[in-house]
């Protein structure tokens, strides 16, 4: 054994030891690796820093930015509707929309995109129905990763086809997944439906419930905005019909703030101020009534009437702090004209340690008044670049452009027909399709920049020598020979089930991310050196990497989930180790029929 060999193997077992460990960041010492390799003079240094020009990293880069104009555009968040639709009348029946839901997201965008993107859906969903988080985020994590199973754009799957490309193999389509994929997810599905129903935790009290109430919801109860909100219905002989809101001088009337208007059965948040009343027109208010004033205004207050929700994905609640030097300090907000200058509304007014809310149009604002701001997130985002206030926190699940949703489904739809159906590559296909979210405006490069996966891109590039060098010191080909060597008689589908064991382990320890990494020249090795079909081998491996159900370590997606969850070890261990079996077998079985390993 030659010494790039040794070094190989001793840089191989230290990264283990290293990412087993958790001393330092999985990405740091991917940086390692390729540097030691690089250094030791291993690879060339074309072969050290390929990894960050290959295929898989410029799809993952692609998907990053496709995915974050989903959630910014709201198209993903839509899905939260269905979920309530598809699982009313049972909690079997929520389950499964949960798994289906969110197999379905990750069809089109990362794992762990797609839980970002469906985790306030489910909140919401668990929410609405009464239903305990620890009973809907376990399936909500199983699901993504089953999902994630059935396409190409699974971090694994992209570094598996990469591979395939680099040895010169046909790389992996979009739709190469789909036939064993969708089996796994209904078989999945049905599972976590029944057995995996009965094991999940019947209570929990270490469940952080708090982590699904969303920004809106904790200021709203901060400012105790529901101890003085009414629903007013509009009279036909009311003055203010016909008016807009401006022209009625509606805040410095009455006192009140209109928060949304019912109209028929369409509810609009944070009017704007040329919003023209109409009667009938239900409105949702804040502050203290004065009835005579809503004799002289001929409105009628609705009491038996449950009160609509005052914020939701693109209309949110936000605190912004008046900052020192602002030109509207002294003056009121009805001065500063602040509703027409910000398109927002002031909902209320922290001073002196507790909230005001009413009269709040010719109130004097003083430095240091903290505004519950309420109206569009895309507003609310802007403040950012505003020199009189400060905004304390923005709602991460905010929708920011709810109007280019059509815009950002079409591009998507486009990306992943032109990526099924043609022969371009995907790698460049998906670039494309996020360059094309860019351009109309679906996201600005900046808010790119800051979503795009950055851990994944330089874990992958900083792997990626370790599998070169395991292939060009001959130690894949020498593992694959040690196999075979002690079973003589394994057949090609034994084989894939002995690397999806293999996958299986090391995902558990070291992430499904460095087991494609190590295990993709050992499944192009044994295809080269015994004719089998490094096609149906690399799929082996890469199906075997989403084996990652048994542990919270597995994938992240378990770890966004645990918390939350309230969930254990032993929790992952009693419902995922059954599900993993099923899967496992489930895979085998779609090799066998549909890749020819038998």
């Amino acid at each position: 054994m030659d010494f790039s060999a040794i070094l190989t193997l001793i840089v191989l077992a230290a990264a283990a030891i290293l990412l087993v460990s958790e001393r330092l960041r999985p990405d740091l010492i991917a940086l390692m690796v390729m540097l030691t390799l690089g250094l030791g003079q291993v690879l060339s240094p074309e072969q050290t820093f390929a990894g960050f020009s290959g295929s898989a990293v410029i799809t993952i880069l692609g998907i990053s930015i496709i995915s974050e104009g989903l959630r910014q555009t709201g198209s993903a968040q839509m899905l939260g509707s269905w979920m309530h639709q598809l699982g009313r009348g049972s909690e079997a029946r929520l389950i499964a929309a949960t798994m289906l839901i969110s197999a379905f997201v990750s069809l089109f965008m990362n794992n762990i995109a797609a839980v970002g993107v469906v985790l306030p859906a489910v909140a919401t969903l668990a929410r609405r129905t009464g239903t305990r988080p620890w009973r809907l985020m376990m399936p909500l994590a199983f699901g993504t990763t089953l999902g994630g199973m059935a396409t190409l754009l699974t971090t694994s799957n992209i570094i598996l086809s990469g591979a395939l490309r680099e040895a010169g193999q046909q790389p992996f389509g979009l739709l190469d997944f789909l036939p064993i994929g969708i089996p796994v997810v209904l078989v999945g599905t049905l599972y976590m439906v029944t057995a995996g129903r009965a094991l999940l935790p019947a209570g929990n009290g270490s469940a952080s419930e708090d982590r699904f109430i969303t920004q809106s919801s904790r200021l709203s109860r901060l400012y105790r905005l529901s101890r003085d909100m009414h629903l007013l219905k509009i009279l036909p002989d009311c003055p203010v019909v016909r008016q807009s809101l401006r022209q009625a001088d509606w805040g410095r009337a009455t006192g009140l703030n209109i928060l949304g208007i019912v109209r028929g059965k369409t509810l609009v948040l944070a009017p704007r101020s040329d919003e023209i009343l109409q009667p009938y027109d239900q409105l949702l208010v804040q502050g203290r009534l004065d009835p005579e004033k809503l004799s002289g205004y001929c409105l009628q207050e609705i009491k038996e009437k449950d009160l609509p929700e005052i914020a939701d994905q693109a209309t949110t609640l936000a605190e912004a702090v008046i900052a020192p030097h602002a030109g509207m300090i002294g003056k009121s907000l009805a001065q500063v004209r602040f509703r027409e200058k910000y398109g927002l509304n002031v909902a209320a007014i922290w001073r002196d340690g507790k909230p005001i809310l009413s009269n709040l149009g010719d109130l004097t604002l003083r430095y240091g008044d903290t505004l519950l701001l309420h109206g569009p997130a895309g507003a609310i985002h802007l403040l950012n670049q505003d020199s009189e206030l400060i905004l304390l926190e923005e709602d991460p699940d905010a929708v920011l452009r709810p109007s280019r949703h059509r815009t950002a489904l079409a591009i998507t739809a486009l990306t992943l027909a032109a990526a099924s159906i043609t022969n371009l590559p995907v790698a460049e296909v998906v670039l494309a399709g996020a360059v094309l979210m860019l351009l109309t405006g679906c996201l600005s490069l900046n808010e790119a920049y800051r979503n795009i996966e950055w851990k994944a891109i330089f874990l992958i590039a900083g792997m990626w020598p370790l599998s070169t060098a395991l292939t060009t010191t001959g130690l894949a080909v020498a593992g694959i020979e040690g196999v075979q060597s002690l079973f003589p008689a394994l057949s090609p589908l034994g084989f894939a089930a002995l690397l999806m064991v293999a996958a299986f382990l090391l995902t558990q320890l070291m992430s499904g991310q460095v087991a494609a990494l190590v295990l993709a020249p050992l499944a192009l090795a044994a295809a080269a050196g015994s004719g089998l079909d490094a096609r149906g081998l690399a799929m082996a491996v890469a199906l075997g990497c989403s084996l990652a159900f048994a542990t919270p370590f597995g994938h992240p997606v378990n770890i966004m989930v645990m918390s939350p969850g309230g969930y254990t070890l032993k929790d992952y261990l009693r419902v995922g180790l059954p599900l993993t079996v099923l899967v496992y077998f489930t895979v085998l079985g779609g090799l066998a029929l549909f890749w020819g390993l038998r």
